[in-house]
């Protein structure tokens, strides 16, 4: 499994405190049938703490690229991810 970085985003949380995620594109091969193809997914990871994944969430480059706009533009953390891919699907 391969790692593209995508970007950092830094911002303030209710408390004052300042966090920052990065955020990667995840890839990877998914077989399918007879045949493998190139899959992505995405991670989240804030720096110096908690980070998630999820694998293998399509085939296609052009949607890959469209989730992990929105992940970025939304700042989502990594808590939401699963939630979030969940309800972009």
């Amino acid at each position: 499994m391969r790692e593209l970085f995508l970007d950092t985003v830094e911002l303030t949380d209710q408390a004052g405190t300042t966090r920052r995620f990065d955020y990667s594109i995840l890839i990877g091969e998914m077989d399918v049938g007879a045949f493998a193809c190139e899959s992505y997914g995405v991670k989240v990871a804030e720096q110096g703490g908690a980070q998630a994944s999820v694998e293998n969430i399509t085939c296609s480059a052009s949607r890959i690229d469209e989730l992990s706009g929105l992940l970025v533009r939304n700042r989502v953390a990594p808590a939401s991810l699963r939630d979030v891919v969940s309800d972009w699907l």
